[in-house]
């Protein structure tokens, strides 16, 4: 076995840009990405034949075409590429140029737009499929703006190098901040270290104080121990592990941590899956998530209102959104102020975002323990939903922030290895 894996590992090192190992371990080439396809075959065959498919044949396909794709790379062979990167760059241009054409094409196609979105969220949501569709669409929606900033709006004279200057560093400080949120959310990593004579317990009840030995009950494992423990107390303590171990990344979870079923990992202090960073939302990036957030705002508000005040000029910054008499006399103009609009509705669902994270956070709750709780009536809520209050770590509005700004990147008490939970 060994000798085929590093086998294996001296293929992938003698590959050149255009080669790769496909998905039966097999040498394969770029040029041939169409050749020998039984399952595409078969099921042509089948079609043609007016013979029904094979209920694995679709997903075989699907398989071989999504392990062909690929894109030549300098070091370790040719790279698989995503499929569900590609329909945000097809798809936003040829909707925004089309609805620069006639202003009921625009309403429908801003209406259309984020309800295909919502749906296609929904979709993998239901699945719990990781996608790069929504990190694919944020990113060339941002890339897109800007480059039509610069090719559309700049030109007319009316944003100054300057004002340029500011969305330029807007953006870069933008993806900046998003490279640093993407880094790790704090994934739960097994303790290495042997512990013979104790047994960990984790346990987040809010009728313990976690604030005592990091939320950690330690156990020792004596015969006076065990001849002096209560029945109740080794069931709660079996209750506890049981609750905090996860069988999947044979971790056990710290307090408030959390497993991501779509990433596959426990994450610290976990908040949220974000489809849009195609990341979990956790102890290490929470603070970078929300940096991403205000600056992206920041960047859209100042680029929407100079584009506004070039091609509508007479109108007030606040109502020229919703009136703008000649807009669609140029296509041209039509297109800045259709990209304005898909920008305004972008910036409206991240500012809710953002609404919703500072709440959070002032009331010392994560979104993941905010559904729990309001899934199990254990919590007061206000404002359909928007504030949630569960009373558990919530410590007053100064000192809720200050341990949101003070959090570590990883774990104070160390994550227990296997052998410690029995």
């Amino acid at each position: 076995m060994k000798k085929r894996a590093n086998k294996v590992l001296e293929e992938e090192e003698t590959l050149c840009c255009c080669e790769y190992v496909n998905q039966h371990g097999e040498r394969s080439h770029v040029a041939a990405c169409c050749c020998d396809c039984e399952d595409l075959d078969d099921a042509c065959d089948r079609f043609f034949k007016r013979e029904s498919q094979k209920p694995e044949s679709l997903s075989q396909v699907a398989d071989v075409v999504t392990d062909r794709i690929r894109v030549p790379w300098l070091w370790g062979g040719a790279r698989k590429v995503d499929l569900t990167v590609i329909p945000p760059l097809v798809i936003l241009p040829i909707l925004l140029h089309l609805a620069a054409f006639h202003f009921l094409l625009g309403m429908v196609v801003l209406t259309a737009l984020p309800g295909l979105v919502l749906w296609y969220y929904y979709f993998t949501h239901r699945k719990k499929g990781r996608t790069l569709f929504f990190l694919s669409l944020a990113l060339f929606s941002l890339a897109y703006m800007y480059y039509l900033f610069i090719t559309e709006v700049h030109p007319r004279g009316d944003v100054g190098l300057v004002q340029l200057a500011v969305v330029t560093v807007g953006v870069i400080f933008t993806l900046a901040a998003l490279i640093h949120t993407k880094r790790d959310p704090g994934i739960v990593r097994p303790n290495q270290e042997d512990v013979h004579s104790t047994v960990t317990y984790y346990s987040p009840l809010a009728d313990r104080d976690a604030a005592v030995n990091g939320g950690r009950q330690d156990v020792m494992m004596t015969v006076a121990n065990r001849a002096g423990s209560s029945e109740q107390s080794i069931v709660e303590q079996k209750e506890s592990s049981r609750r905090n171990w996860c069988p999947v990344c044979r971790v056990g979870r710290p307090p408030r941590a959390g497993h991501c079923r779509i990433c596959g990992v426990c994450v610290l202090r976990l908040d949220h899956h974000c489809v849009w960073i195609n990341s979990c939302v956790g102890q290490a990036n929470h603070r970078s998530f929300l940096l991403t957030l205000v600056l992206f705002l920041l960047t859209s508000l100042y680029g929407i209102s100079l584009v506004l005040q070039s091609v509508c000029p007479r109108q007030n910054l606040f109502t020229a959104l919703l009136y703008c008499p000649g807009v669609y006399n140029q296509y041209s103009t039509a297109l800045c102020f259709t990209c304005a609009w898909y920008s305004s509705i972008v910036t409206g669902g991240l500012l809710h975002l953002l609404v919703v994270q500072v709440i959070n956070v002032s009331y010392n709750v994560t979104e993941r323990e905010a559904r729990i709780a309001l899934r199990e009536k254990t919590a007061r809520s206000a404002f359909w939903g928007l504030i949630v209050d569960t009373g558990v770590y919530s410590r007053g509005f100064r000192a809720n922030w200050t341990e949101f700004m003070n959090m570590t990147d990883k774990m104070n008490p160390p994550s227990p290895a296997p052998t410690d939970l029995v």
